[in-house]
């Protein structure tokens, strides 16, 4: 058997070499490829999340706004005040004195008017219940504060000094007759609707020279009601 030359040797080494290396270049370009698509899918992502997160925020603002009107709605609207005399029915005024509406149904609910009197009553005037029997609607009105701008006062309106509002008291007046003057003296929270009649009766009693009826004549009880 002949022999093999070596320049024949070289070139069958060659010809088993292995694949060539991959060049730099195209490592480059893969790498570019990689991060722009890697940039694409996040980005695709968080343009999804910005925009569903402003329908999200006003879908949560929805809600509350509809709680809170719910909450409002459901808030008792009447209040049957019982007498000695009978029931004085009121609608309660709770779009334009919300705050002292508020107070008034609280106070009811913990049974701050049992046994409350009529301890003023002014015909064509005002009959006035409340706990303290001091100076009241025959004295001088105790003005503090306007915040609260009264409607007109009609005869049959349901009402709270201011005074005695803003000094953490909560006494009940009753107007007989229309009173434009007190504008500055009563928050007025409600409207007599059935009634009437019991409350011309109470001023009709008779009273001594301070206005205090002579019989005791007072609030038995008050109770809240959605609707009449």
């Amino acid at each position: 058997m002949g022999r093999i030359k070596p320049h024949v040797l070289l070139q069958q080494s060659k010809r088993k070499k292995g694949p060539s290396r991959i060049s730099a270049t195209t490592i480059i370009v893969c790498t570019l490829i990689i991060v722009m698509l890697m940039y694409f899918m996040f980005y695709r992502h968080w343009s999804n999340r910005t925009r569903l997160q402003p329908e999200s925020y006003i879908s949560v603002s929805e809600d509350e706004n509809t709680l809170v009107e719910s909450k409002k709605s459901d808030l008792p609207g009447y209040a049957v005040v019982i007498t000695s005399k009978g029931s004085i029915i009121v609608e309660l005024y709770k779009e334009s004195a919300p705050e002292v509406v508020d107070e008034f149904i609280d106070l009811c609910q913990k049974g701050h008017f049992k046994g409350m009197l009529f301890h003023q009553v002014i015909k064509h005037y005002v009959i006035q219940a409340g706990h303290n029997k001091g100076p009241g609607a025959t004295e001088d009105w105790n003005l503090l504060g306007k915040k609260y701008a009264s409607m007109r006062h009609e005869a049959f309106m349901l009402g709270t000094s201011k005074g005695n509002y803003f000094n953490k008291g909560f006494d009940l007046f009753i107007t007989t007759a229309p009173i434009p003057d007190l504008s500055e003296k009563l928050i007025v929270f409600g409207r007599v609707i059935k009634g009437e009649d019991i409350v011309q009766e109470i001023e009709e009693v008779d009273t001594d020279e301070h206005y205090q009826p002579k019989i005791s004549i007072g609030i038995l009880d008050v109770a809240l009601k959605e609707m009449v």
